[in-house]
């Protein structure tokens, strides 16, 4: 029989295989080899096959399998591997009493397996490598726990495994030890989301009761899932709704509908014994194209129990996260578009709750364009225009109706003069106004301004090297940076009082302001890495000959219009604004102090205080990743003096503690001296969850005990239960 030179190659290899205890296959130079170790390894020139017992290893690309018996057709890379069978990929490991493997397809059949695929534990009757993304399981359980009997499990007839992105079962059961708690028709988790696809928090508050709140999340397919929440609330009654998540052609959104029928236990006598009270919510968002993109959302609230007392808040009572972000959220629809060198934005918005104090643009148009070099010239120009219908819609004045077109035309010339950067400028700014406060039409304002922007920088080297208090000093560069902005507003040709007043520019008045900044910086190199050892920055205004004195139009707006306060005969003069202080300093890499200060000259009464109004600082201690320390204080002269202290500390391998705490030193008509919060927290590793017991405690808010269940594979999904002993904090979902 005849052998190329590739053949003579293998056969050497065998040889050496025989002898040596292993065997490279090269078929091909351009391949990658399959290396086979055993204690027997046998090869046949006519099945082109490799037979190998005793202690088997084969590595071939990035897959590593270990078997006691092994059979390869060297040809189609098809593989019989029994007793104590392993397959080890970049995926994860699969073990079972027999493997039939494609190493170059990366496929096969695995019976009685078990197996691990991040972050998942389990086992089947049978896995099914259906490609190197894909596995197909029958008659098993997967789970985060790596105990051979954990302590949860999920058991299935079907599951579907999809390494990195999501897992799938059906007919599935959950498990608590050998206790099975509940039957899941279907299971669809994606590794991509930070929540459970089943939460449940019990507890108890002063304003509902016992309480059960739940919501359950259902993938339907990759590109809609739904959540449906179930409530009850012992003091309320039952509330329920859902929350559709979709991927279209047209862009993606979702929308929340939530309902309920409160029967408070403490009617007031004369009022309905229930409310119907609900939400909906719209959002929508598409990308037309890399240019273009429209944005919307819609919002609906009916609350009947409004009508009967004010205070009262559909979000804040329901959904109090979202009442924190916004408390009146518009409803409105965006159109985006971008040209080469402008832009422009289409906008309509509309008061759909008649309680909020809203504007409404039906529509405004915002053209932009940015600043843009006139043809050859030193020079560069750019304009902001604003075309809209607007109805100033409040619960307390008569609605306010106007159409305005708002332009502004601005050049500059930046220029380099021996160190400084300049940036002169001129800009008019034109308004039109249908109509004006007494009634007036036709109205057009002009505005003048005019300024200059200056910078420079300034640096000196210093060649230390030191490590003084361990704080590894490698070279220091001091970076000062000084800049002033100068800005005159000339006065407007009509008074504020003379128009309607929509917004902050139906209000503008004559200016004359110089903004100055300086920055310190000292920089120094850590491990190779510079790193900006001193942040030091202090900016004020400097207002020069301010207006005061004021008229009033019909809606109690004040505006200014001379130097003289009418009252007092007192002329205002020049003056610096609040002074605004930053400062971080990094003295090691595992301590950073971050702190910030405004200091206040006078307040809008003409007072003059000079002192800090306003004081925050934080000392932060991050020793390792299992010790951090901080301390901080947060002072307001109107307001609280706090101070906040919180560390966190791994007292073993399986216990952690933390402490949090806001100590108020200042009495107040809305706050009381002594401890404002205090909150202990015990962590306890339950292998593969984590337990968190918690005490809470808020001045004026009330104490609640805590629970939370967090699974380690997944720190984002927890589910808890908390008892509070006074008052709990406002919010569901």
């Amino acid at each position: 029989m005849y052998f190329g030179i590739n053949k003579r190659i293998f056969l050497i290899s065998c040889l050496l295989v025989l002898s040596g205890w292993s065997l490279l296959y090269a078929e091909d130079a351009r391949k990658l080899p399959i290396i086979i170790n055993g204690d027997n390894v046998e090869y046949s020139a006519d099945s082109r096959s490799v037979v190998a017992s005793g202690k088997v290893e084969v590595i071939y690309k990035e897959s590593k399998l270990t078997c006691n018996k092994l059979t390869v057709n060297m040809e189609t890379k098809d593989a019989v591997a029994e007793g104590n069978a392993r397959l080890d990929d970049k995926n994860g490991v699969i073990e079972g009493e027999k493997l039939i493997y494609n190493f170059q397809n990366k496929t096969g059949t695995i019976l009685n397996a078990d197996f691990r695929v991040n972050p998942y534990f389990g086992k089947a009757k049978k896995v099914e490598m259906i490609n190197q993304n894909e596995y197909s399981m029958k008659k098993g359980y997967f789970t985060t726990c790596s105990l051979d009997h954990p302590h949860y499990r999920i058991n299935s007839k079907k599951i579907g495994m999809f390494p990195g992105d999501k897992v799938q079962s059906q007919s599935s059961t959950i498990y608590l030890g050998s206790v099975p708690l509940l039957y899941l028709p279907r299971f669809n988790y994606s590794m991509q989301e930070a929540l459970m696809h089943m939460q449940v928090e019990p507890g108890k508050s002063k304003d509902w009761g016992a309480y059960l709140l739940s919501n359950w999340r259902y993938n339907l397919n990759k590109k809609l899932n739904v959540r449906m929440y179930l409530d009850y609330r012992n003091k309320l009654g039952l509330a329920s709704g859902f929350n559709v998540h979709y991927d279209s052609i047209v862009g993606k959104g979702d929308y929340k509908f939530y309902y309920t029928n409160e029967k408070p236990d403490d009617v007031t006598s004369g009022d309905p014994s229930e409310y119907q009270r609900y939400f909906m919510r719209l959002r929508h968002k598409w990308n037309i194209d890399e240019r273009t993109n429209f944005t919307a959302e819609f919002l609906k609230i009916t609350d009947q129990r409004r009508k009967y007392d004010l205070d009262r808040n559909f979000l804040k009572d329901y959904f109090f996260r979202e009442y924190e972000k916004d408390a009146e959220p518009l409803s409105y629809a965006l159109f985006h578009h971008v040209f080469n060198f402008s832009s422009i934005d289409i906008l309509l918005q509309k008061r759909t709750n008649h309680w909020f104090d809203q504007v409404e643009k039906m529509p405004e148009v915002n053209y932009n364009l940015p600043s843009m070099q006139l043809g050859e010239s030193p020079l560069y120009f750019e304009n902001s225009t604003q075309v809209g219908n607007y109805n100033k819609r409040e619960t307390t004045i008569p609605k306010v109706t106007l159409m305005r077109m708002d332009t502004t035309n601005k050049v500059s010339m930046p220029m380099k003069v021996s160190i400084f950067q300049l940036k002169p400028f001129v800009a008019s700014r034109q308004t039109f106004y249908d109509t004006g406060s007494a009634g007036q039409s036709g109205i057009v304002r002009t505005i003048f301004y005019g300024g200059i922007d200056a910078s420079t920088k300034f640096y000196r080297i210093y060649n230390t090297k030191t490590n003084f208090l361990g704080m590894d000093i490698n070279g220091l560069r001091h970076i000062i940076t000084p800049s002033v902005g100068y800005l005159y507003t000339h006065q407007p040709t009509i008074p504020g009082y003379k128009l309607r007043q929509i917004d902050s520019v139906d209000s503008i008045t004559r200016g004359n302001t110089a903004t100055l900044t300086l920055i310190n910086k000292l920089q120094t190199k850590r491990k190779g890495v510079s790193v900006d050892f001193v942040d030091f920055q202090v900016s004020s205004d400097y207002v020069i000959k301010p207006k005061s004195g004021s008229n009033t139009d019909a809606y109690g707006t004040v505006f200014y219009e001379n130097d003289i306060l009418r009252n007092t005969g007192q002329r205002l003069h020049s003056d610096y604004s609040d002074i605004l202080f930053k400062l971080k300093i990094l003295p090691y890499s595992w301590m950073r102090i971050e702190s910030e200060a405004t200091y206040e000259h006078s307040d809008h009464d003409n007072v003059n205080y000079n002192t800090f109004s306003l004081a925050n600082y934080d000392l932060i201690f991050d020793i390792d990743k299992n010790r951090s320390f901080s301390v901080g204080q947060r002072y307001e002269r109107k307001g609280k003096n706090e101070v906040t202290a919180g560390f966190h500390w791994k007292l073993s391998p399986k216990w952690r503690f933390s402490v949090y705490e806001r100590y108020n030193f200042k009495q107040t008509s809305t706050l009381d001296r002594g401890l404002s919060e205090q909150e202990y927290t015990l962590t306890r590793d339950l292998h593969c969850w984590e337990m968190d017991l918690t005490w809470n405690s808020k001045k004026g808010q009330g104490s609640g005990i805590y629970f939370t269940f967090r699974l380690k594979a997944f720190p984002g999904s927890e589910f808890g239960f908390n008892q509070t002993i006074s008052e709990s904090k406002s919010g569901a979902q």
